[in-house]
């Protein structure tokens, strides 16, 4: 595409990303107060942000959780835009609200992440989407709260008293944008790591948090996206889990574009790192989580 076209196509792109829409429902994942909840303020109360295409049935959904470190939460570009370009394709998007360290460390962030997962898959009829199209898509440290829900999940807890809890909460497809993967090599994220586990975690609870190191057969299909230039959070992370889905024999797609800073969302603004949606729209639709003539 010439360049003049580009920049005309992002600013269109912007545009309509900033252009007011109907606000998005919002909802807690517990209602009558969160487990091990310490205090009932917003920063206490995990949610979603519920975007829904307009008019038609959705073909897969995904839960959506923004970057930030396990500290903050880029709900703008790693959240918002990501809904409406979900939405613009005919996918559902359910944008998560984790709670944050370093008042919170695990296992909360990942109980919530189960928790959103839960919600969708058991009003999959309502949404109007198929509940095993049911994907989760992360962004940096939200990448690796993304990758420990595709490496540790439950088909349900029979008999619990909620029947949320009673439904899966493993994702049918992961989406890791420039993840937080590694606690245990030189390619850390340190701060990730210290907000979600604290100064100074158990050697054996780093491990178990080292999603590379936890992938197994029943890992779901797998796209990464990451950028060599990348000196936040450097792309032997994506490396190491791909290779650990190879091993393991799980499908999966990595693109990994040699400019590009950390933390660039969709990329609207460059003129070559803008391409990666369009491959991972193309990933989703061969995999039947899209509708192919869209």
């Amino acid at each position: 595409m010439p360049r003049l076209a580009f920049l005309a196509l992002a600013a269109a792109l912007t545009i309509c990303a900033q252009r007011p829409g109907p606000e998005p429902k919002v909802e807690l994942l517990w209602p009558n107060g969160a487990p091990a909840a310490q205090g009932s303020s917003d920063a206490d109360q995990p949610s979603i942000s519920i975007h829904l295409p307009q008019g038609r049935k959705a073909q897969g959904a995904v839960v959506v959780c923004p970057g930030g470190g396990y500290g903050a939460l880029a709900v703008d570009h790693e959240g918002r835009q990501i809904a409406q370009w979900l939405n613009s394709l005919g996918a559902a998007a359910f944008v998560l609200k984790y709670r944050l360290g370093p008042k919170y460390h695990h296992p909360v962030q990942i109980g919530d992440a189960h928790r959103a997962i839960r919600i969708v898959r058991s009003r999959a009829a309502e949404f109007r989407i198929a509940p095993d199209k049911i994907g989760i898509w992360g962004f940096s440290a939200g990448g690796h709260l993304a990758s420990t829900a595709a490496t540790k999940f439950d088909s349900g807890k029979p008999g619990d008293a909620d029947p949320i809890e009673r439904v899966s909460s493993r994702p049918d497809f992961a989406i890791l944008s420039y993840p937080v993967i590694s606690f245990t090599t030189e390619y850390t994220h340190k701060g990730s790591r210290r907000n979600l586990l604290g100064d100074n975690p158990d050697p054996d609870l780093v491990k178990l948090m080292s999603s590379e190191l936890q992938v197994s057969k029943d890992t779901p299909p797998t796209f990464l996206f990451h950028t060599n230039e990348d000196t936040g959070v450097p792309p032997e992370n994506s490396v190491l889990f791909y290779l650990a889905l190879r091993k393991a024999g799980v499908p999966a797609e990595m693109h990994i574009y040699e400019h590009g800073r950390h933390g660039v969302g969709l990329a609207w603004s460059d003129a070559v790192l803008s391409s990666w949606p369009a491959r991972l729209a193309d990933w989703m639709r061969g995999r039947g989580f899209l509708d192919p003539a869209k």
